[in-house]
């Protein structure tokens, strides 16, 4: 979700009425600490500062530690140390899924310091932060045992929360995630107290079902992608699962629908990323926005190459606003509600 999960896109998903926590980009702990020019953005949580989670990476377990302790003093909920992003320069800073793929004990150590660091921030009258982990089951080669033994280690040097992507570092969507594995380590962990969160492959009220039908005891879900194309995802599939959405089958189907205006709301993000990015990244963060929100529209590809190729913001409101001149039947969808 890089580019993609900042204050421009939580302000977005709030009009649906939000989800439970909203984890930042993957902030980086050297970046951080040397203070550049554009790390502030990454720390702007006012859509709903008491729900935000902050994300960190890093190759380096002393700089993950300062860094740490300097985001703690900001509130929130907790801290979320990603080991399962493989992008290949991740990977190859030494971060991401390479903490998976490190001697263990090198990785315990940077976890215990992270731990220590927010207990340290609790100590001086801070919120205590409670900490995560974003995890994959590992590399091509990794084995059951090794899995399972890495996810107890997380959890004895005090990890109170793991969301597991249930595929392998080079695996690609293609492929179903194996969402046995999340049933699996729910069963590990929930005896330590730990939960477990379930990620990958869910874009609606629908395969959110199927997933836990594979993984009933998971604690949650995190949505990444989909949340782009579709902000009141959330509010979807809360409804969906809820004792009251499922007993509403005498509801008839249009009783059930509300109406979302997809040029309003792509007209209001474009103005919020003035506000919440830097100059130097409305160009990029417009273009990764429009990779997935053109989703929703007939002719997805003809309306995404027009946006990605727009020299500014201004010109891509117009082109889109051009699209829905042409297929007025676009620009309003039905939200299934429940």
């Amino acid at each position: 979700m890089a580019t993609l999960s900042h204050e421009a896109l939580r302000r977005m998903i709030e009009k649906f009425g939000g989800c439970d926590e909203y984890f930042t980009e993957m902030i980086n702990a050297g970046s951080l600490l040397t203070h550049g020019p554009f790390e502030k953005y990454y720390l702007i949580s006012e859509a709903a500062p008491e729900k935000t989670v902050w994300q960190l990476t890093g190759g380096k377990a002393d700089l993950l530690e300062r860094a740490a302790f300097e985001i703690a003093e900001r509130g929130g909920i907790g801290l979320d140390l990603n080991m399962g992003c493989s992008a290949p320069e991740i990977v190859a800073s030494g971060a991401g899924i390479a903490w998976m793929q490190k001697p263990s004990e090198e990785t315990r150590s940077m976890v215990m310091r992270v731990r220590k660091a927010l207990e340290r921030s609790a100590a001086c009258g801070k919120k205590r932060l409670r900490l995560s982990a974003k995890i994959r089951l590992g590399d091509e080669g990794f084995s059951d045992d090794g899995f399972f033994c890495f996810c107890e280690m997380l959890s004895d040097e005090g990890v109170e929360m793991i969301t597991l992507h249930p595929r392998t570092r080079r695996q690609k969507y293609s492929k179903a995630p194996h969402f046995s594995y999340v049933q699996r380590l729910s069963e590990i962990m929930h005896k330590r107290g730990v939960s477990v969160i379930l990620n990958g492959d869910v874009c609606g009220a629908e395969s959110a079902a199927a997933a836990l039908e594979k993984a009933p005891l998971a604690d949650g879900i995190m949505i990444g992608r989909a949340a782009v194309q579709k902000p009141w995802i959330f509010m979807e599939i809360k409804r969906a699962l809820s004792s009251e959405g499922r007993d509403r089958t005498s509801t008839s189907y249009e009783n059930t629908l509300s109406t979302a205006d997809l040029y309003a709301l792509a007209f209001d993000y474009l103005q919020d990323l003035k506000i919440y990015q830097p100059k130097e990244f409305w160009r990029t963060r417009m273009q990764r926005f429009f990779t997935y929100y053109c989703q929703n529209f007939s002719f997805a590809h003809y309306c995404r190459t027009q946006l990605l190729n727009s020299k500014d913001m201004d010109e891509a409101q117009m082109r889109l606003l051009e699209y829905f001149e042409k297929v007025p039947e676009d620009r309003y969808v039905k939200i299934r509600i429940f």
